[in-house]
């Protein structure tokens, strides 16, 4: 299967979301925190002229003359979307294309800045590939793992697309 960013970010997040969506059960059309981030999508996107560009099987929000740019809501995973950009950072070099990656966030909670910068460096390509494999590896298994024992529900859980699948 071709690795998407939300495969990768969603991978980092959750393995049982990441399979769901892999495996194209598919609840967001049902959560307010994805309808949220459209719109706000769509708001940032009137304010510019390069918007969210289309490539093989990737969206990225914004390519400027040195960046591509990828608009979230919440830094509340910064590492998945790190790696949701060097995936796209990838695919734009395999083209000839060569940009550093610029991570703009709309809601500083976690984080201590609004922006973040990142490089594909060769490490982060061979780590790539592991992580593809790995995704690979876990979409081709028959079932969702299974959910941790916790003592809670955690609040990424609480505002999960499929928080309802999980827990309900």
């Amino acid at each position: 299967m071709k690795i998407t960013g939300t495969l990768i970010n969603y991978y980092f997040h959750c393995k049982r979301q990441c399979w769901l969506f892999g495996n194209r059960i598919n609840l967001e059309d049902n959560s307010e925190d994805v309808r949220i981030g459209r719109v706000l999508h769509e708001l940032k996107d009137e304010e510019k002229d390069n918007t969210e560009i289309s490539i093989e099987n990737i969206k990225i929000d914004r390519i400027t003359k040195d960046y591509l740019i990828e608009i979230k809501k919440s830094d509340a995973d910064i590492e998945a979307v790190k790696w949701q950009v060097l995936l796209y950072l990838k695919k734009l070099k395999d083209k000839g294309i060569d940009k550093k990656g610029k991570i703009e966030f709309i809601e500083k909670n976690k984080q201590d800045k609004k922006i973040h910068y990142i490089e594909l460096t060769d490490a982060y390509e061979k780590e790539l590939i592991e992580l593809s494999n790995k995704i690979n590896n876990l979409l081709a298994t028959k079932r969702p793992p299974l959910l941790m024992q916790q003592a809670k529900i955690s609040n990424k859980c609480k505002k999960c697309a499929y928080y309802s699948y999980c827990y309900i």
